[in-house]
């Protein structure tokens, strides 16, 4: 689960610990505002709230906010810091996951650079970034046919289109708006997780 940029303080909090009650392993924390005097606050809490139920935390786009507040990793994107810069700055042993958009060349060249995991998207229209590039579902077969990273969707997605991605070899569905927007936080974490456990029971 993303979180949505808008939510801060107790709401966010709130969102996140009915998420990861709900099945959501994963958090990352995105804020774009670093100059806002909640964001460490908010990344301390959630560093908390994950740590209660086991999940990882990943900072969005901020390695030195991850290192602070000792999240299991970082994501970084085309405009952010490097990987390598990354890696320096929160140690070997954290998570390193980049955005790989449309291209399957960021992806192999990110794994070159020790990457753990790629993500790319957006493979359907996203309410958050409605002029995301698209990518094709048939990318996520290309990467699990080349790479030994596990794979991350997104952009779009929700639990209609979800399992979609998951067929194709998603290891993971990365969301905002289909458990943030919905009034059930704590269901919709548990109906997406749900995709996985179907998935699993067809194989």
């Amino acid at each position: 689960m993303i979180t949505d940029a808008a939510s801060r303080g107790d709401a966010l909090a709130d969102a996140v610990e009915q998420a990861v009650a709900g099945g959501a392993n994963i958090v990352q924390y995105r804020q774009k505002d670093s100059r806002s005097s909640a964001y460490i606050d908010d990344a301390i809490r959630l560093r908390s709230i994950t740590k209660r139920y086991h999940a990882a935390l990943i900072i969005n786009d901020d390695p030195e906010l991850a290192s602070v507040v000792d999240a299991d990793g970082v994501h970084i994107g085309r405009s952010d810091a490097g990987l390598a810069e990354a890696r320096a700055t929160i140690g070997r042993n954290k998570i390193i996951g980049v955005s790989c958009y449309d291209d399957i060349n960021l992806a192999r060249r990110a794994a070159k650079q020790g990457a753990d995991y790629v993500a790319f998207g957006s493979f359907f229209t996203s309410p958050v970034k409605p002029d995301a590039v698209r990518a094709p579902i048939r990318l996520i077969a290309l990467a699990k046919s080349e790479l030994t990273l596990p794979v991350v969707a997104i952009g779009g997605i929700d639990q209609a289109n979800g399992s979609l991605l998951i067929s194709a070899g998603a290891d993971a569905l990365a969301v905002i708006s289909a458990v943030f927007a919905q009034s059930d936080v704590c269901q919709a974490a548990k109906q997406l997780a749900t995709l996985f456990d179907h998935a699993g029971a067809e194989t």
